[in-house]
This record gives C-alpha cells, structure tokens and sequence, in this order.
C-alpha cells in the first residue's frame, strides 16, 4: 500500500512539474561537448603553453541546460553547468617556476587544470518581435553571472614537490541571444556571453542547429567556443577552448 502511495505521489508530481514547465514555456536539455585547449598560463613564473608544455589533449564532457520563459514582467530564467578538466604529463628540457616552487628540468610532471562553469542568466526577449514574424525571429538580452572554479596544479612526484593556485571568481557578463526557426521542426540559434576590463576578458560563444523530430523532443547539434583570459592574484591565463557540442532535449 506504501509503495502505491509513494508511486502515485511521484507521479502526481511528475505531471504538476512537467504542467508547470508546459504553462511558463520551458527547454531542459542535456548534452556531450568535445573540447580541444590551445593558449597559456602561468602563476608567479614561466608562461606555460597548454599544448607544448603541459600536454593537454582534447577531453569529452557534458552539459546541462535549463531555460525557463516566466511570466508577465517577470525575468526568463537560463541556468547551466559546464565542467572542464584536462590532464598531463610533461617534461621540459629547462627548469621552469610555478608559484613558489622550480622545477627541475628533463624530470617528467604532471599537470591538472579545472575549469568548472555554471551561469544563472537573466534576460527579456525583445518585445512583439516573435509575435510579429510569426514564431521565426527571437532575440533576447540579459545579464548572465558566471561562477567560475578555477584549480591549476603541477606536481613532479619523482622529487616530491609540488604547486597549486585555486580560484572562485564570479564574472558579470552581457548576455545576447538569436534564433531563426523558418519552418516548426528545424532552429537556428546563437548564443554569445562576453566581459572585458582592464587585462581580463571572457567570451562566450555558441551556435548550433536544433532539430525537433516529434512533439517536445529535439536533437541539437553545435560548436561552442570560449576565451579566457585572467590577470588576478598572480594567474596570468589566455586560455581557448573549442569543439562541437551534442545535446538530446524536451521542450515544452
């Protein structure tokens, strides 16, 4: 009797949740990203390439979106969650310092880079322009607060020395939205976050095809890139990221 209960309350819930995303207008999706690094960093030393020095290879990670259009003259809701960690294992044939510590040169050592992003954008659409083109145009304008968990680290374990730099760092952005969708089952959508002051700058910067086979399912295919660059508490980073995304959605 329990288990029919606790079944039944599950499934009442399910229907309010998926009722009340159906009535505000809502996109949940869920998505693989490919990402190949290029760029440099350095920390209190030697500038360090991501490719030739640190030996960073493209990683495969995922992406969670979750878009919710509010009511009246309430704010559109955009939330979503990106880590990112890449992984190495050089040797350089000159000493090189990171942080408070030198390391020694042909010993072989190993590199971590952590780049975990989530962003909570508010934003409006432009007034009637959807309405007046019939569904195909939309564009929207916001603000996007990006939370950004930084970790670098370098370690040669053969000599039991090592070095790390972790940083939190909330980054207010402009947020600018397009989408084109000529005819119900295909989209074409932009999306672009960007920030610069001083020696800092962030860009971000997606496109992709959204293509809805039935009903409240849609298949998405992009490119996503980002720039980043920091000059703060002794982290210097040019960092790019880049690659093609895949995401699997409802939208209701």
């Amino acid at each position: 009797m329990k288990k029919q209960l606790r079944g039944s309350l599950l499934l009442i819930s399910l229907f309010l949740c998926s009722s009340l995303l159906h009535a505000l207008g809502a996109e949940v999706s869920v998505g693989g990203h490919q990402i190949y690094p290029w760029g440099d960093i350095s920390y209190k030393g030697t500038t360090l390439d991501m490719r030739n020095d640190l030996n960073f290879g493209k990683i495969n990670t995922f992406v969670g979106r979750v878009r919710i259009d509010s009511p009246l003259v309430l704010p559109n809701v955009y939330l979503i969650a990106h880590p990112m960690s890449f992984e190495g294992t050089s040797a350089r044939t000159i000493a090189f310092t990171y942080g408070d510590q030198t390391f020694s040169a042909v010993v072989p050592f190993n590199s971590m880079l952590k780049l975990d992003t989530y962003d909570l954008t508010l934003f409006y659409g432009i007034p009637f322009l959807k309405t007046a083109t019939n569904g195909i145009l939309r564009i929207d304008l916001g603000l996007n607060v990006r939370y950004l968990n930084f970790k670098a680290e370098i370690a040669q374990p053969s000599i039991g020395i090592s070095e790390s730099k972790a940083l939190a760092i909330p980054v207010p952005m402009g947020f600018f939205a397009l989408q084109v969708a000529p005819i119900k089952q295909i989209a074409f959508e932009g999306e672009l976050k960007a920030i610069a002051y001083g020696n800092n700058r962030y860009y971000d910067l997606t496109g992709r095809v959204k293509f809805k086979p039935i009903p409240l399912v849609f298949l998405a295919g992009g490119y996503n890139f980002q720039n980043i660059k920091i000059d703060q508490n002794d982290v210097r980073t040019d960092l790019h990221f880049g690659g093609p995304t895949l995401e699997l959605g409802l939208e209701f």
